[in-house]
């Protein structure tokens, strides 16, 4: 029996009946709502693992729902089912967030077998975008990191992860530990980056008594703390070419020798490094060995900045907002979405916590509105649309897009002739000259 619960939305009460009964046969949990804003009632208070959703109902259509629910940042698979199954109807389900479409009569086979391959990527990734280890997202980015984690976590092979700050290396080696037969050991992470030479080399391979002033006892490193399980050399492309050196023979040889020490330890530890380096580049420049960058690029898993994952914006808004305990659907308004998606985000996931952070406070107990964000994340907007809008309305324009570019600024800008103008790159003389001339009303 399956623990998988199913909403079904269909205005049609006979299809809506002997569909959830087929469901129901094929072992499912299922719940039914006859229109649309029943349903998003339902989604408020309920958690489902697949939605079958009519595309036309009376009120708030398919369509309709799909945005509701990728705007408040749900990542539930959703399966449309219409009787008007045209090429541009299926596109702009797709489009808008659905995961499959179907048209009526709807074969029982057929509709088995796409509910099951629908709640078959639960082991990846849960029906709100998040991996068991934190990792949030359902982009294609995302999803093939989470691929590679899947393949290479079971081997002993050594990692590179790279990718920008923030953009979540660390969570990435922890999957990859929890998911190895190495997950009952320790999980031991280093910032390489953060400690002198001579500190990093006394806290990964540890040190003897006597071996250094300060050096009362004897101490076992890091790389003996993490025995039977994983250590994570964050920031590796930052240490010195002799402690490279020393991290060549680890890899190799599977011992280290500590500090004041004469014979080398044997350690049983799998390796994974994390960069926002292009260590190839410091390879060819001389400041990174070549021999250490091939034994640390047996699998290489390379993150995606926020900016190329936009889509993953709500889904991370929303993990934010339960991580601190206030419902996604009432924390962040349309507006402060939107332009949380607009912002190019250099600092990546780790910025964009900042700034949910930052607007809560600001918000207090009230929804997270557009004047509660960060200057710069307000700020991208408006220079994105002011470029759009100077891009579209040149001399060298037809009149009637022309005439579209500065109706589209106006409608922008809330009718403010000065800000539509700032926008266009021209005069207010000029745009109400304009505006005369193509019969545009105040």
């Amino acid at each position: 029996m399956s623990e998988a619960r199913l909403l079904l939305v269909d205005d049609d009460r006979t299809f809506r009946l002997s569909t959830a009964a087929l469901l129901r046969q094929d072992g499912y949990e299922v719940a039914e709502a006859a229109d649309g804003q029943a349903a998003v009632e339902r989604l408020k208070a309920e958690r489902f693992d697949l939605i079958l959703l009519d595309l036309r109902m009376p009120g708030l259509d398919g369509i309709g729902i799909v945005e509701v629910l990728r705007t408040w940042g749900h990542d539930t698979p959703i399966l449309m089912i219409s009787g008007y199954g045209t090429v541009d109807t299926a596109v702009d389900a797709l489009h808008t967030g659905a995961d499959d479409f179907l048209t009526k009569p709807v074969e029982p086979d057929v509709l088995s077998a796409r509910v099951e391959k629908l709640l078959a990527r639960r082991p990846t990734l849960s029906p709100k975008g998040r991996s068991p280890d934190g990792i949030v997202g359902r982009s294609e980015g995302i999803r093939s990191v989470l691929e590679i984690v899947e393949r290479v976590a079971p081997t002993d092979a050594t990692v590179l992860v790279t990718g920008e700050t923030g953009t979540g290396k660390e969570l990435v080696a922890r999957a990859i530990h929890e998911r190895s037969e190495r997950s009952e050991g320790p999980f031991v992470a280093v910032n390489c980056a953060s400690l002198a030479e001579g500190l990093l080399e006394s806290e990964l391979f540890g040190h003897e008594k006597g071996a250094f002033t300060g050096a009362v006892r004897q101490r076992k490193g890091l790389f003996e703390a993490a025995e039977g399980g994983t250590i994570l050399l964050d920031e590796i492309g930052d240490v010195s070419p002799a402690m490279q050196h020393r991290l060549l023979r680890v890899l190799q040889e599977r011992e280290l020798t500590p500090v004041g020490a004469v014979r080398p330890v044997s350690v049983d530890v799998r390796v994974v490094a994390a960069t926002n380096k292009h260590l190839r580049t410091e390879m060819e420049a001389g400041r990174f060995r070549d021999d250490l960058y091939y034994r640390l690029n047996v699998v290489r898993i390379e993150l995606p900045p926020l900016r190329a994952r936009k889509e993953d914006i709500p889904l991370l808004v929303e993990a934010f907002f339960t991580r601190v305990g206030r419902p996604s659907h009432e924390g962040c308004s349309p507006l402060a979405m939107r332009l949380l998606q607009a912002y190019p985000w250099p600092g990546n996931v780790r910025e964009l916590f900042a700034a949910l952070e930052s607007a809560r406070i600001r918000a207090g107990d009230r929804r997270i509105e557009a004047q509660h964000l960060p200057e710069e994340v307000r700020e991208a907007r408006e220079r994105t649309a002011a470029g759009s809008d100077r891009e579209r309305y040149r001399s060298d324009k037809p009149p009637a897009d022309e005439r579209s570019a500065i109706v589209d600024a106006l409608a922008r800008t809330g009718g403010t002739r000065a800000e539509a103008a700032r926008h266009l790159g021209m005069s207010r003389t000029t745009l109400w000259r304009k505006m005369k001339e193509y019969g545009i009303e105040g």
